[in-house]
């Protein structure tokens, strides 16, 4: 279900046009052939709103390094987190399942030794990578627990800079102030003193210099950003050339501004040491943008933290030159969920997991959509999206239905036109909730997370 080659980035939404391998620029070798695994690179911003990029036609946000992956590699147009929330979304992304399968349904208390986070009978992308010989690399924001067992070094990570917590200040703390789980870490140990101007900026300094330090050996880097989560905060050299803005959407284009450079300084690494072609680079956000900072989702309907489209709809790129097509558009139907397989079928593992291995449809050797059925659940709400129909229930009122072919803002509910298709769609989804686990902690919200 291929969309013909963009000729030019900023096409947004688009309806399918041709299927098959569109006219782009096809996979050349096959990568069982190439003697040393993939590099592996896990991009993830916070909060981003799904129109606030160039590449998706933003007169606002300024990406030109973000749009060279759009332009390079595949954007994916019906790409879903598994939660409209942070952790939950970050724990199914990392294991490759759905999180309420091990009850990470909710953002995790702020307890320590109380196993809120991350279960360790989980396997994450990490240590399964680990095991292959990778160096597996953490860093930014972790938000999969706190206390015994839950840090990314527990978790299959052989290096960590970062932080614990859901979101933190994007300028430094003084020397001695803040709480000890959002300030900066290296490996376990907190760092004294934040030497560096914006937070931004420097996680993408140092993932580029691990980049550097480990390019001669296969690496997994998965680069966690709190950008564009809130506090609303950026640098003043960015504000200054964005006259043409106000209040909150200034703001948020500058910090957007800072979040492409810092990509961008993660794609010189790679260029500087040749790995552009040898690595598996996937960015993608991990939910909805938010109404605190200003996110634009159009032209969906909702944001963060709601089952409607600007919740769960995510902007997702795939880049591996040579082994997957370059610049064109595919409107199948993919989850957060298919990196893990992805990522392992492309060094040779074959696991069963609830995402879907993306290479086969990336190569054009499968047609048809990856995911005939998603489902969401937090708490209350829930969602569900069976070929072009989704159903959903937010906390108050009536099961909604909408028909995304033809209503991808979710404008009319035709629930009382289809009760019957409704009603499949019920079923569907609580077959799939009655066998997941009852969440392992309650319901938490914090302005930082």
């Amino acid at each position: 279900m291929w969309v013909q080659q963009r000729l030019v980035l900023g096409l947004g939404l688009l309806a399918a046009t041709s299927s098959g391998v569109a006219q782009g620029v096809a996979p050349e070798e096959d990568p069982e052939q190439d003697p040393r695994p993939p590099n592996v690179v896990l991009i993830v911003v916070d909060d981003a709103g799904y129109a606030d990029f160039s590449f998706q036609g933003s007169p606002y946000m300024r990406t030109p390094r973000i749009d060279s992956l759009a332009r390079d590699g595949v954007f994916f147009t019906a790409a879903y987190a598994t939660s409209s929330v942070c952790s939950p979304s970050r724990a199914a992304l990392l294991t490759g399942r759905y999180q309420q399968r091990f009850g990470h349904e909710f953002n995790p208390p702020r307890l320590l030794n109380r196993g809120y986070g991350l279960a360790r009978s989980e396997v994450t992308l990490a240590e399964a990578l680990r095991e292959r010989d990778y160096r597996t690399i953490a860093v930014g924001k972790w938000h999969l627990g706190l206390g015994e067992g839950l840090h990314p070094l527990d978790q299959g990570f052989d290096d960590f800079y970062g932080f614990l917590l859901g979101g933190r200040r994007y300028l430094p703390f003084p020397e001695g102030k803040g709480n000890i789980f959002k300030r900066l870490q290296r490996d376990r140990e907190p760092c004294e003193r934040e030497d560096f101007t914006y937070l931004t900026d420097e996680l993408g300094e140092a993932a580029a210099a691990y980049v550097d330090r480990f390019h001669e050996d296969p690496f997994f880097l998965y680069l966690a950003f709190n950008a564009v989560h809130g506090p609303l905060q950026a640098p003043e050299s960015e504000l200054a050339e964005l006259r043409d803005l106000e209040g909150k959407r200034r703001t948020l284009a500058a910090m957007t501004a800072s979040l492409d450079r810092a990509v961008g300084r993660v794609l010189d690494a790679l260029e500087e040491h040749d790995l552009g072609e040898h690595t598996l680079l996937f960015f993608l956000s991990d939910n909805g943008g938010s109404v605190a900072n200003g996110a634009d989702n159009g032209p969906l309907r909702g944001h963060k933290g709601t089952s409607f489209e600007g919740g769960v709809r995510v902007p997702f790129l795939v880049r591996w030159p040579g082994f997957a097509p370059a610049g064109v558009t595919y409107d199948g139907t993919v989850s957060t969920l298919d990196v893990v397989p992805t990522v392992l079928s492309a060094v040779g593992a074959s696991p069963s997991l609830d995402g879907v291995d993306l290479l086969p449809y990336l190569r054009g050797e499968r047609e048809g959509s990856p995911h005939d059925v998603l489902y969401w659940r937090l708490g209350n709400l829930w969602g569900i999206r069976a070929g072009d129909w989704k159903a959903l229930q937010e906390e108050q009122g009536e099961p909604l239905l909408f028909h995304l072919a033809d209503d991808a803002g979710e404008s009319t509910d035709l629930a009382a036109r289809e009760p019957q298709r409704l009603a499949e769609l019920m079923s569907l989804w609580e077959d799939w909730s009655s066998g997941l686990k009852l969440p392992r902690w309650k319901k938490y919200t914090m302005d930082d997370d």
